[in-house]
């Protein structure tokens, strides 16, 4: 059984009574009956209600002829001169009106980030630290792509695509292709998992090393209390570190689904 944080605690006081009689009316036993509701879903609230904040402040500040600091790392995010952003992205693989694929992709890839991101602030924990959240995307990402395929080239157009180009293949390739889509949601999933989990583990184990070695020193001396700044610094490379995968994993699960897209949708 997880000990809550004290967002999960927050958010149980709010909401934890109807979610415990909508599980029970599903037939659904809580790990914990006094909070039904997990620390890694009362994480993706917290995460969620920040981010609409924060782009309902953005919204508001938007400006073509002063752009704040905060507007353009936003816009930044979008599109950049290195042709790494999640529009400059959809362009280079989906040749023909991706910008209707922008809303869906860029909000999974900045609701990624800031899931990642939000345990470097102390007490707060990274919901894709836990596995339910990365595959609950990784779903999303699955239907929406093969949507997507039945809307732009029809049914049969689409599982043109799981019969590959030589019918007399077909039979082969049917069980091949659908069981390589459906690696992609694991593939997705684990990825995304593992990393995070990784990352957070080795901040939370150096750090906790390091404050044991700051209080050791401490307890030297004069001597030992100057020398004790330096096992406070050592964690910074370990922030920095994480703050690194959690863009880079944020990146990945925004341009895997941009190819996976492009792939359904193009006519060839």
């Amino acid at each position: 059984m997880e000990q809550p944080i004290w967002v999960a605690v927050v958010v149980n006081k709010l909401l934890g009574k109807p979610v415990a009689v909508l599980l029970h009316a599903l037939h659904v036993r809580s790990a914990n009956p006094d909070y039904p509701i997990s620390n890694s879903v009362s994480m993706e609230i917290l995460v969620f209600v920040v981010a609409v904040l924060f782009f309902l402040w953005l919204k508001a500040r938007i400006s073509v002829d002063r752009p704040g600091a905060t507007q353009q790392v936003m816009e930044t995010i979008i599109t950049n001169p290195m042709g790494v952003g999640i529009r400059d992205l959809i362009h280079d693989n989906i040749h023909h009106g991706g910008e209707e694929y922008l809303p869906l992709i860029g909000t999974i890839g900045i609701f990624i980030l800031f899931c990642n991101l939000i345990n470097v602030i102390p007490t707060l924990d990274a919901p894709t630290a836990t596995v339910t959240v990365p595959l609950g995307c990784a779903v999303i990402v699955f239907v929406y792509y093969n949507l997507m395929g039945i809307v732009k080239r029809g049914f049969g157009g689409h599982g043109k695509h799981f019969v590959g180009p030589i019918p007399v293949m077909a039979p082969l390739m049917l069980p091949i292709e659908i069981f390589s889509h459906l690696f992609r949601m694991l593939s997705l999933t684990v990825r995304l998992w593992v990393n995070m989990l990784v990352s957070e583990m080795l901040y939370v184990i150096f750090l906790g090393m390091m404050l044991s070695i700051y209080v050791a020193l401490a307890k030297l001396g004069a001597a030992g209390q100057a020398a004790a700044i330096f096992p406070l610094l050592i964690p910074l490379a370990f922030i920095l570190l994480h703050i690194g995968v959690a863009i880079l994993q944020a990146f990945v699960f925004t341009i895997l689904p941009i190819i996976y897209v492009a792939g359904a949708v193009e006519e060839h």
